[in-house]
């Protein structure tokens, strides 16, 4: 792991502590994955959140983990 990813994920594990971080390679998969710690609500689950995000690089993640935030945030209301 680089120092870039190695900061990437001490900003994501304190911006989105709900989530463990994991780096795999495995051919045709993504690289790094955050896996949520806590199981989602049903509601949760209809408004499109995840139990586990995939991208191919830990920005695209974190893009990622934004966007879901958005859909957990619209699933309250």
């Amino acid at each position: 792991m680089t120092d870039d990813e190695r900061r990437l994920i001490d900003l994501l594990i304190s911006a989105h502590p709900g989530w463990r971080y994991e780096y795999l390679h495995l051919p045709g998969l993504p690289r790094w994955w955050a896996i949520r710690y806590e199981p989602l609500r049903l509601h949760q689950r209809e408004a499109g959140a995840r139990d586990m995000l995939g991208r191919t690089s830990l920005r695209r993640l974190a893009r990622a983990l934004a966007r879901h935030d958005e859909i957990l945030r619209r699933s309250r209301h």
